[in-house]
């Protein structure tokens, strides 16, 4: 979860929120658990797209957005059909059309749901390959030999003894040579008195 964001994280959150919620559902059949598990798959939702935007994964984010145009439209179909059915003037919008032919349309609209959710959760969590490649660098690196004398303060360079020699003799400095002279010959230079 280190590659993710905030947004990421609330995702994965919201997914198994809503997973109990859904459990809860089935099992109580109550309009407020309903009513929390759709806020749950709402927030889940908004955080998936705001993930998958900020890892700029737009082929995800358009596959997303087009499954979940379909089942914008497979539930208003299916909404349509069951208001024609159950409207009590026949000739209002046309001719009313059976309860059982709105079925396909329910299951078109949750099969598209599941996906576009599925589609936007996987590239919210998915890591990317910058992660990877991060990542396995940093599991084969050998690991730091310790140090034995302090490392100089930054700006000063290091300064290493001199190499000794393979045979146990120690090299000295030749002896200086004491400055030369002027001759006898030449004249003295003065320096010039100073003025008044």
């Amino acid at each position: 979860m280190r590659h993710m964001g905030n947004s990421g994280k609330l995702a994965i959150i919201s997914a198994v929120v809503s997973a109990g919620l859904l459990v809860l559902l089935a099992m109580t059949l109550d309009e407020t658990v309903m009513y929390i598990f759709l806020g749950a798959l709402a927030i889940g939702y908004l955080a998936c797209v705001a993930e998958v935007f900020t890892r700029r994964r737009y082929f995800m984010l358009v596959l997303g957005a087009i499954s979940t145009i379909l089942f914008i439209a497979f539930g208003i179909a299916f909404l349509r059909m069951w208001g024609l059915a159950f409207n009590q003037d026949e000739n209002a919008l046309g001719s009313a059309v059976s309860t059982k032919d709105s079925d396909i349309y329910f299951y078109l609209a949750a099969l598209a749901g599941c996906s576009s959710l599925l589609i936007l959760f996987v590239g919210a969590v998915w890591p990317s390959r910058r992660a990877k490649a991060v990542a396995r660098p940093a599991a084969r690196r050998p690991a730091p030999r310790p140090a034995s004398r302090p490392s100089p303060a930054p700006g000063r360079t290091a300064q290493r003894p001199a190499a000794r020699p393979a045979s146990g003799t120690v090299k000295r400095p030749a002896p200086r040579t004491p400055a030369k002279r002027p001759t006898s010959g030449s004249a003295p230079q003065r320096k010039p008195a100073p003025k008044r």
